[in-house]
């Protein structure tokens, strides 16, 4: 049952925040961990992922490092925005052009995980059940 609906669904009250500029994710993510018991809300820019984190308060935050085409790295603004504004949330860095040094720089910025795209679904909502269990 190991990433199963069932077995993740105790998380009914857990609240998620995806943070990527590509629809096509938001839409599957979101759908997924809704369907597993996770409230979710999504944005496609920095902007407005620091809105919404302004005034919800996020278990966990899912963000891609890169918002945009030129490969930039704004995921990690989203770290230092959350960590002080809801320092209680888990941040996952999601990114398909890692480097070890984006990896340092996201753990010193406060990730709590750096993953690399694609992740399966299954084995994402798994993470994420394990750091909202000790949050």
């Amino acid at each position: 049952m190991r990433g199963s609906a069932v077995a993740l669904s105790r998380h009914v009250s857990k609240r998620i925040l995806i943070l990527d500029d590509e629809e096509s994710i938001l839409f599957a993510v979101k759908r997924y961990f809704t369907r597993i018991g996770f409230t979710v809300d999504c944005a496609r820019e920095l902007e407005e992922a620091e809105a919404l984190s302004t005034h919800t308060a996020y278990n966990l935050v899912i963000a891609d490092l890169s918002l945009s085409d030129s490969g930039s790295a704004e995921g990690l603004e989203i770290i230092r925005y959350v960590r002080r504004n809801c320092p209680t949330a888990r941040v996952i860095l999601l990114t398909a052009h890692g480097s070890p040094s984006v990896e340092k720089e996201a753990f010193r910025r406060g990730a709590d995980a750096f993953l690399h795209k694609p992740k399966p679904l299954a084995e994402l909502a798994s993470i994420v059940t394990r750091l909202t269990e000790t949050a």
